[in-house]
């Protein structure tokens, strides 16, 4: 593949109510128009970003999944985002990447929001993942990620670094410089997929979902609740890191636990 189209989903999210956030969402995704290969819906979409996991049943993790894999194979779209899931007695901020053919790609948030107490109440991830997807290698990652570059920083030659999140208006200044820096100093498109509106906790959310190319120019941006598309195309990538090899400077490191 040549290009990737994707959509992206900018929506506001009821309180802890997964059944709602799957009606409202599902409601969304037939309007998504013309063919798409890859639909986005912010971090914890069926719930906002809730600190009391255990107000969800213990079984609207695979609900979610199930309806994730109907859509995907409906739509002939992969789609992807994060719910909170119980495995082994641990709660998890899980981001779950489904293509058509049905195979899932899971993953687990790893910078666990310590200002919200995310780290007391969910368990952290320590594996990156990598999805290959129509000729492009995807980044996914969680919200607070977003404020650790060592985490993100291009070892793997991914052409794409996605964010899905629920980050506050009262921070978004933050959110938009640092997607667009993501871009930058990784050489490849940087997706964030935020929600909008206010949740019960009376954080606001003001969207700002943005697609950057890998020289940080704006493909697309919004503040409002709507389905914001965008094209990604592969030479752009190739183009850019042939011209200019900055990736090929880049310092080497380990990471430790």
């Amino acid at each position: 593949m040549s290009e990737l189209k994707i959509a992206l989903i900018q929506t506001s999210l009821v309180w802890e109510n997964p059944q709602a956030n799957r009606s409202i969402i599902s409601d969304k995704v037939k309007k998504i128009k013309d063919s798409v290969d890859l639909i986005i819906l912010p971090e914890m979409f069926t719930t906002g970003f809730t600190m009391s996991p255990e107000h969800i049943g213990d079984n609207e993790g695979s609900l979610t999944i199930d309806w994730l894999l109907k859509i995907s194979s409906e739509k002939k779209s992969a789609i992807t985002g994060s719910i909170i899931f119980l495995e082994n007695g641990n709660f998890y901020n899980r981001l779950f990447f489904i293509k058509p053919t049905g195979e899932i790609q899971t993953y687990d948030k790893k910078h666990t929001f310590t200002l919200a107490g995310e780290d007391k109440v969910f368990k952290a991830g320590n594996m990156k993942t990598i999805v290959t997807y129509k000729g492009f290698k995807i980044c996914p990652l969680i919200c607070y990620d977003l404020r650790f570059p060592v985490w993100a920083r291009n070892v793997e030659n991914y052409d794409v670094l996605l964010y899905v999140a629920n980050w506050p208006k009262i921070r978004i200044n933050a959110w938009d410089i640092l997607l667009k820096a993501r871009a930058i100093e990784n050489m490849a498109y940087c997706i964030g997929v935020n929600r909008v509106g206010e949740d019960d906790l009376g954080h606001k959310y003001s969207g700002h979902s943005a697609v950057y190319d890998a020289l940080g120019n704006t493909i697309t941006f919004s503040t409002s609740e709507e389905i914001v598309y965008a094209i990604l195309e592969k030479e752009h990538i190739v183009s850019c890191r042939k011209k200019m090899k900055f990736l090929n400077d880049k310092d080497d490191f380990t990471l430790k636990d």
